[in-house]
């Protein structure tokens, strides 16, 4: 294997006014999990189309394990794709879905039935091959879609929002069975979504798309920890921006920060607090911590968590987020119009550029 599983270089795709793609460099590695996120229209779709060969670039090159594939054919990239419609043939058994990619490669008939076998049984379906597929659940149908990709053996499965149509518990079921999978089999996953948690949960690295561009690239702890832009603390996760003269007064700096909700500490604001605080605490906070007072203007209860509103008196308004573990309900609703005093550490200012 050379360089990388895939390689972009100055990727573009337009279509009439639209760059849908504007000039994209990324390399993904060799067996890497990779998730390319960002909301509708940011263009993630296109680039995974671009990789597979269902569209050709306005600009720049693909190429799959250092060979450049840009003006080949779907059929003479080794990669495989997994849709989020699952595209199963109604009419063939589990078993023929699976193998229908080694058939059309002209596969023999017993290597078809073995691979198809095996592959089932690489994502826990043994014993179904010869339902159909209107016969299974949709994670049932899902890991068909699954082990038909991986029954020819690619060096890269491409999956464009694979599950999408499922219930929440059943995806997030799928999410850790997917990731389980991937480590067991080895191969480059490229996983296009637009579920955060999604991509936090089940990549290795994670691509932030925008308008076309990469804003980010990077694990999911560096996207969330460390924000590059504005666009990311706000995609990725909850976060809140602190900028122009309100950030100088709690900050001390100019500049743009984002600072998220759970990093933030409510304290009462009072005298019974203050005195309760010795002198050294209190110079240590200054020093390492940013406080600031307001009032609560809204409080949301999410049973394991809280959303708390504030209005700083700096200005500004910061949205703080805490565990229940032992408020209850009506102890939150009093929250609603207390004076309270926040801080937080400084090193969870996280400068932020507007745009890239």
């Amino acid at each position: 294997m050379e360089g990388h599983a895939i390689g972009l270089r100055g990727l573009r795709k337009t279509y009439g006014d639209v760059d849908a793609v504007d000039g994209i460099d990324l390399d993904i590695g060799h067996g890497e999990f990779f998730s390319l996120l960002g909301p509708s229209g940011s263009g993630k779709t296109t680039v995974l189309r671009l990789i597979a060969g269902f569209e050709t670039p306005t600009a720049g090159s693909v190429a799959l394990a250092g060979r450049d594939v840009t003006r080949s054919a779907p059929f003479e990239r080794d990669v495989t794709t997994v849709f989020q419609d699952y595209a199963l043939f109604p009419h063939m058994t589990v078993e023929q879905n699976v193998a229908y990619g080694l058939k059309v490669r002209g596969a023999s008939r017993s290597r078809q039935a073995a691979r198809a076998r095996e592959a089932l049984e690489g994502v826990r379906l043994e014993g179904l091959g010869r339902r159909r597929p209107g016969q299974l659940s949709g994670g049932q149908r899902q890991r068909v879609a699954l082990a038909r990709a991986l029954a020819v053996r690619p060096r890269v499965l491409l999956l464009d929002e694979p599950l999408g149509a499922l219930d929440r518990r059943l995806r997030e079921q799928m999410q850790g069975e997917l990731t389980q999978l991937q480590r067991e089999v080895g191969i480059t996953f490229v996983l296009v979504t637009h579920d955060q948690q999604e991509a936090l949960t089940m990549s290795d690295r994670i691509a932030v798309l925008n308008a076309g561009r990469i804003e980010q690239t990077g694990t999911p702890a560096e996207i969330y920890e460390r924000p590059a832009t504005s666009f990311v603390a706000g995609f990725v996760g909850t976060s809140n921006v602190l900028t122009g003269p309100v950030a100088e007064r709690i900050i001390g700096a100019p500049g743009t920060y984002g600072i998220r909700p759970e990093k933030i500490r409510v304290l009462a604001d009072g005298v019974a607090e203050e005195a309760r605080r010795t002198e050294e605490a209190e110079r240590a906070e200054v020093a390492d911590h940013c406080t600031a007072s307001g009032a609560v203007v809204e409080t949301v209860y999410l049973g394991d968590l809280t959303r708390i509103l504030i209005d700083l008196d700096a200005g500004g308004r910061l949205t703080v987020v805490r565990q229940n573990l032992e408020s209850s309900a009506d102890d939150i609703a009093a929250l609603r119009g207390a004076r309270v005093r926040l801080s937080w550490h400084r090193r969870h200012n996280v400068p932020l550029n507007q745009a890239r």
